[in-house]
C-alpha cells in the first residue's frame, strides 16, 4: 500500500516540552504531508521516556510501525533523543517547518520556555540573519508561566485575558526578577490581571520588536514556539510593530507549536534521499 511512500519523524525536545510529528513523502523526498503530531509536556518526569512515548503515540497515530520510519530525526536538546538517526540545529529546523506552515513568511520569531530568537529567512528557508534575547527569561515562555502561575490563572486564560485590559500597567523589561517583584507589587495595589497580563505583554514583546528591527524584517512574520498559541501575546507585538511604523504583519498557524519537529522531518527526508542516492 504505501511501498512508494517515505516516512519520517522529526522530534524538537524543548526545555519543558517534547513536539513530535510524522510525516509522509514521496520516494524523492518531496510532497511534504502531516501525518500526526503530540506535545507532550515533560514536567517532573523522566525526558527520555517522554520522548519515547511521544515518538510512540505519533507511529500509532500514522498507522506506522517503528520499521515504517526511514529516518528519525531530532532538534532542540536532540541529544537525549537515543535512536535518532540524524539532528538538525534548532534555527535550520525551524526555518523549514515555519515555511510549510506559511510559505510566503520571510522572518520566523521562535518564542521558547527559555529563550527567543528571530531570523530572517529566503523563499528556500535559508537563514540569512538573526538575532537572539539574553539569557534573561523575561522574555521567554517559562516566565510568563511563572506569572500565570502566581496569578492563579490558567495559561490558556492568559491571552484572552490580557485582550481586555484597558490601562496596561508595564513591568521591567531588563530582568525576570525584577518584573515578578513588580507583579506582586501591582497585585497589592490592586491592578487588574488583565492590565498587568497586557503590560507583561508588552514589556516582552518590546525585546522581540527590537530583535526584528536589528534584522530589518518586513512583510509577514510567522511565530513558532508555544507562545504562538497566546493570542493576546500576538496582539501586543503586532500593536509594538504599527506603533514603530514596522511594515510586518504577525502571523500564526494551529501548528506553530510543531514548527522545529516538522522542520527535522522534512530535513531527516531530505538527507535520507541523499545517502540513498549516494549509496545507489
Amino acid at each position: 500500500m504505501w511501498l512508494d511512500n517515505l516516512f519520517t519523524v522529526g522530534i524538537d525536545v524543548g526545555s519543558n516540552s517534547i513536539k513530535s510529528v510524522a510525516m509522509e513523502f514521496d520516494t524523492n523526498g518531496k510532497t511534504p504531508k502531516l501525518l500526526a503530531t503530540d506535545l507532550n509536556k515533560i514536567r517532573k518526569r523522566d525526558a527520555k521516556q517522554v520522548i519515547r512515548q511521544s515518538f510512540e503515540l505519533v507511529l500509532r497515530q500514522a498507522k506506522l510501525s517503528e520499521g515504517d520510519i526511514a529516518y528519525i530525526a531530532s532538534t532542540g536538546e536532540g541529544d537525549m533523543v537515543d535512536f535518532r538517526r540524524g539532528h538538525f540545529y534548532s534555527m535550520t529546523a525551524h526555518s523549514r517547518g515555519a515555511l510549510f506552515l506559511n510559505p510566503d513568511a520571510r522572518a520566523v520569531l521562535d518564542v521558547g520556555a527559555l529563550h527567543a530568537k528571530a531570523f530572517t529567512v529566503d523563499e528556500r528557508s535559508k537563514v540569512l540573519g538573526y538575532r537572539m534575547t539574553s539569557q534573561c527569561a523575561s522574555g521567554s515562555g517559562q516566565f510568563l508561566e511563572n506569572i500565570s502561575r502566581y496569578l492563579g490563572i490558567p495559561l490558556e486564560d492568559v491571552g484572552n485575558l490580557s485582550l481586555q485590559a484597558t490601562t496596561p500597567e508595564m513591568v521591567s523589561g531588563i530582568c525576570a526578577v525584577l518584573a515578578e517583584t513588580d507583579v506582586i507589587n501591582m497585585v497589592s495595589r490592586g491592578i487588574s490581571a488583565a492590565d498587568i497580563l497586557k503590560g507583561i505583554h508588552l514589556s516582552m514583546g518590546r525585546r522581540l520588536i527590537n530583535l526584528l528591527r536589528a534584522l530589518n524584517a518586513e512583510g509577514q512574520v510567522i511565530l513558532t514556539g508555544g507562545l504562538a498559541a497566546n493570542n493576546g501575546f500576538v496582539a501586543a507585538l503586532q500593536e509594538l510593530a504599527d506603533q514603530e511604523k514596522m511594515e510586518i504583519r504577525f502571523c500564526i498557524h494551529e501548528l506553530s507549536a510543531y514548527a522545529g519537529a516538522v522542520g527535522a522531518a522534512i530535513w531527516g527526508a531530505f538527507r535520507h534521499v541523499k545517502l540513498r542516492d549516494q549509496v545507489a
